[in-house]
């Protein structure tokens, strides 16, 4: 059996611009494509925390230490700058690799600088700070 599972996430990064006539996709600071494991030109849903859009689109790398979260294209139309969103990219595995998988997730400040990278899942995490 193959299952699909999060593979790593930028959690509640700040959308810094929207460009509607660009070809599409989103950009983010390669600074935190680097640490999240999310490639360029990777596949990945953006999930608004702020209207609750959700979309699938592709990333481009930004200029590193920049904070750049950039809505472009048709994307643009589903948040503004200002919006908490959360970028996802997911992965294929065995049942047996998929059992012991830990994603990676990148907390960021409101700047999108990173604040902290978490190996596992977020509610352990958090559990952990009681």
């Amino acid at each position: 059996m193959i299952l699909t599972l999060c593979k790593a996430k930028i959690h509640r990064a700040r959308v810094t611009e929207a460009e509607l006539y660009y070809e599409g996709s989103l950009t983010v600071d390669s600074e935190l494509l680097k640490a999240s494991g999310i490639l360029p030109y990777e596949k990945v849903q953006v999930v608004n925390v702020n209207n609750g859009e959700r979309f699938e689109t592709y990333i481009i790398p930004g200029e590193a230490n920049s904070g750049i979260i950039c809505l472009n294209g048709p994307a643009a139309r589903l948040g503004t700058v200002g919006d908490e969103v959360i970028v996802i990219s997911y992965a294929e595995f065995e049942e047996k690799e998929a059992r012991t998988y830990e994603p990676t997730v990148v907390l960021v400040d409101q700047k999108n600088r990173i604040r902290q990278i978490i190996k596992g899942h977020l509610e352990s995490a958090n559990s952990s700070k009681s």
